[in-house]
C-alpha cells in the first residue's frame, strides 16, 4: 500500500485528498473474508480504527465480522469517508467507534441511526492531560501554529477536533487505549455491550473478553515491572499521545509539537526541549511508525540525542514492531526501558 510512502512526500493537507481517493481502493483489501460475503449469521460490527477493531476481534471471535473504517497505514486523525464506508455504517448490526479522535466518523456515526452504538470513551474515565504531563501548553501550541502559519481550514479543524491533547470533552485526552488498565476497562465495556446486542453467544463474548483482560493485566505488570527502575523517567515525543501511559507508569512525557504529529517546532520549543533533556538526562526523541520521522530527525540531530521508535498503535501495518496490540506494546516497553535507562 503506498499511502504511508505518499505521507512522506507531501505535506498533510495534500495527504487528506489522496486518502479519500485511495480509501475505495484500500477498502477491499483489508476486510475479513467474512465481512465481504457468506457472513452467516454474523453480528456485523464496524470499527472506527485498529484499538477498536482489535477489541471487537479478539471479543467478538467467530461470532462477528469485523470492518474497520481506517485501513492500515492511513494515519487515523486525517480520516475522511467515502460515501459507501458512510453507507456501510448505516448497515451494521453494532458499532465501536472512540469519539474525539476522528471529527468525520463521529458525524458519520451520529448520523447512521444503528441502535448499538459504543462510544469507547464512556466506558472509562477521560482525563485532561494538558502541559502538566505532556510538557507544553496550550500557548506553546498557539505560537507553533502562528509559527509555521498553518491557517488552512482543515488545519484549524484537525487542530480542533483530533483530540491530540484537547478532545471534544473539554480538554479530554481520548488515547485510552495506550493505558492497559484503562484499556481492559474499555474491553469489558465492549464485552457487556456484545453480550446484549447478541445475547444468542454472551456466554462466548465473557469468555473471550476475560481472555483479553488477562492479557491486559499481564501486560500491566510488564510495565509496571520493566519501568520501575530508570535512571530518568523523561521521554520527549513527536506525538503526545502517551500521557495516560506516562501517568499510569511514573513518567512524564514531552510533546514535542503537539497536535499534529508531522508540525515543525519552533526554535523556541526546540531550545526548551534541549533543556529538558539536559536537565532530566533524556536520551531518546520517539517518533511514530504511520507519521514522518523528519522532525524528530532535526530535532536529534539539532539536541544530540538518539531517536526511536514509540507507536501510538494507531494502526498496524508491515513497519510496526509486531502483528497486533499485544505485540506492539511489548515493543513499545523495550523501546522505553532502552531509552529510560531501565535498571
Amino acid at each position: 500500500m503506498t499511502v504511508m510512502n505518499v505521507r512522506r512526500l507531501i505535506p498533510t493537507t495534500a495527504v487528506a485528498g489522496a486518502v479519500v481517493l485511495g480509501l475505495t481502493a484500500l477498502s477491499a483489501c483489508s476486510t475479513s473474508n467474512a465481512a465481504d460475503g457468506g457472513n452467516g449469521d454474523k453480528l456485523k460490527v464496524t470499527a472506527s480504527f485498529y484499538p477498536m477493531q482489535f477489541l471487537a476481534e479478539r471479543i467478538g471471535g467467530e461470532h462477528v465480522a469485523v470492518t474497520s473504517l481506517t485501513k492500515p497505514g492511513v494515519e487515523p486523525h486525517d480520516l475522511e469517508l467515502a460515501p459507501r464506508q458512510i453507507g456501510s455504517i448505516s448497515e451494521s448490526d453494532y458499532v465501536l467507534y472512540l469519539k474525539g479522535i476522528q471529527p468525520a466518523v463521529d458525524d458519520a456515526i451520529k448520523q447512521s441511526g444503528v441502535k448499538n452504538t459504543v462510544d469507547a470513551a464512556t466506558l472509562t474515565t477521560l482525563e485532561d492531560h494538558g502541559s502538566e504531563v505532556s510538557g507544553h501548553d496550550h500557548g506553546h501550541e498557539e505560537e507553533a501554529h502562528e509559527e509555521e502559519a498553518h491557517e488552512d481550514e482543515a488545519h484549524e479543524e484537525h487542530a480542533e477536533g483530533d483530540g491530540h491533547n484537547h478532545g471534544e470533552e473539554g480538554g479530554a485526552d481520548p488515547h485510552i487505549w495506550l493505558d492497559p488498565v484503562k484499556y481492559a476497562e474499555v474491553a469489558k465495556g465492549v464485552g457487556k455491550s456484545l453480550e446484549k446486542a447478541d445475547p444468542d453467544h454472551a456466554a462466548d463474548y465473557k469468555k473471550n473478553t476475560e481472555a483479553l483482560v488477562g492479557e491486559l493485566n499481564k501486560l500491566n505488570t510488564a510495565y509496571e515491572t520493566g519501568l520501575k527502575n530508570t535512571a530518568t523517567k523523561t521521554f520527549i515525543t513527536t506525538h503526545s499521545a502517551f500521557g495516560y501511559l506516562a501517568e499510569r507508569y511514573g513518567l512524564t512525557q514531552q510533546g514535542i509539537a503537539g497536535i499534529d504529529p508531522e508540525a515543525e517546532p519552533s526554535p523556541a520549543r526546540i531550545q526548551e526541549i534541549h533543556t529538558i533533556a539536559e536537565k532530566e538526562k533524556a536520551t531518546t526523541v520517539f517518533f511514530e511508525t504511520l507519521a514522518s520521522d523528519r522532525t524528530a530527525k532535526t530535532l536529534a540531530k539539532d539536541t544530540g540525542l538518539k531517536t526511536g521508535v514509540l507507536d501510538p498503535l494507531e494502526g498496524i501495518t508491515k513497519k510496526s514492531q509486531g502483528a497486533d496490540y499485544i505485540e506492539v506494546m511489548e515493543s513499545n516497553l523495550s523501546a522505553l526501558q532502552k531509552a529510560l535507562g531501565a535498571k
